[in-house]
Order: C-alpha cells, then structure tokens, then sequence
C-alpha cells in the first residue's frame, strides 16, 4: 500500500485494482450520487473498466497528481476518495480539488482535513499556483468544505448536464485559492513591532 498523505485521522494512498468493490459502492449510494448524477447509481462495469482504470493511469502520467483512496487511519475503513489533478485543459499549477466520501463519513470533518492536506502538499511540494474546485451552487456541504479549506467563492456558472438535477437550475459554483492568499492565512505572522 503506498501512501501519499497522512493526516491526524486519515491516510490518502494509491488506488489499487482490489478496489473496485469499494468504488462501486460509493457510487451505488443514491444520496453520495445526488449532486453528480442526480442520484444514479454507476455501473460497476463502468467503475471497473472505466473510472478504476483512469484513476490508475493518473499516477503514471502526473507526479503528485491524482484520485487518493482515503482510509481511516485508526481502523482502514474506506471513506471515500480525494482528487487533486489538472483540469481538464488547465495547466499543471492550478489542480482542482474534489473529493466524495461515503455517507457514513459526512459531518465529521474528514472532506476538510483531507482537502486541507492535500493543497499544502499543493503548495509546499507541487509548485501549485492556484487551487480550484466546484459543485452544485445548491450543495451547500460540499461549499462549506471549500470555505473551511480556505478557498473563497469566485463565480457562479451554468453547463449543460447530460441528465436533469434538482437544483441544476441555480448554475454551478467555482471557488479558488491562490498560492499567495493560501501563505497569508496560514504562514504564522511576525507581531513585533520594531524598535
């Protein structure tokens, strides 16, 4: 098992073929799947020859970058994954960070603890410029995990979905940090005064 973050609870490692059944349970949930799909569950040939595969392929292609299988550290219960990765035609310093995480994990602070490790390890290894995520303008948890790690809200969007969801009528949500706002909340700050 390859490890790539450690937190005070979580450990994010490598995905590996054994974890299909995992994976399809995740997106079986209709409640994990309601802002994505509005509640479709994935298939699980798409999850095993699709989704799983690509998740593998990253690691080879992108150093740092990447979908993490999140585990709870005390017990190595699969919670759900992160990714940080470039967007779709974006450069390599400004990833985009998401995460889904299983029912049984919302609410305690795992989607923020993760996030927040995964853009320091942005910032203080990759060279990352700029952090991006978005959601559902009505996903109000999902936005709230971006606020407590420390992106801020830069516009609201619409696309087309290729299936109606609840709430897609109220556009979509981007937020960002940059490397330089991420410093200025984080860095401690020298008080003194001079003398």
């Amino acid at each position: 098992m390859e490890i790539f973050l450690e937190t005070e609870r979580l450990l994010l490692r490598r995905f590996t073929e054994a974890d299909v059944d995992a994976l399809v349970e995740l997106d079986g949930d209709p409640e994990v799947m309601r802002f994505l799909t509005g509640g479709k569950p994935t298939p699980r040939e798409v999850v095993q020859d699709d989704i799983l595969p690509a998740f593998l392929q990253y690691y080879a292609r992108f150093a740092g970058y990447g979908f993490w299988a999140a585990t709870l550290k005390a017990t190595g219960e699969f919670l759900g994954w992160f990714h940080f990765r470039p967007h779709e035609g974006a450069s390599l310093d400004e990833p985009e960070l998401g995460y889904r995480l299983r029912r049984s994990a919302w609410g305690k602070g795992y989607a923020t603890e993760g996030s927040r490790a995964l853009i320091h390890n942005g910032f203080t290894e990759l060279g990352v410029r700029r952090v991006v995520a978005s959601t559902m303008a009505v996903n109000i948890a999902s936005r709230r995990v971006m606020e407590k790690s420390g992106l801020r809200l830069v516009r609201i969007y619409h696309e087309s979905w290729p299936y109606p969801i609840e709430g897609s009528e109220e556009g979509d949500v981007e937020y960002a940090v940059t490397r330089e706002e991420w410093e200025q909340a984080t860095l401690p700050h020298d008080r003194s005064t001079p003398h």
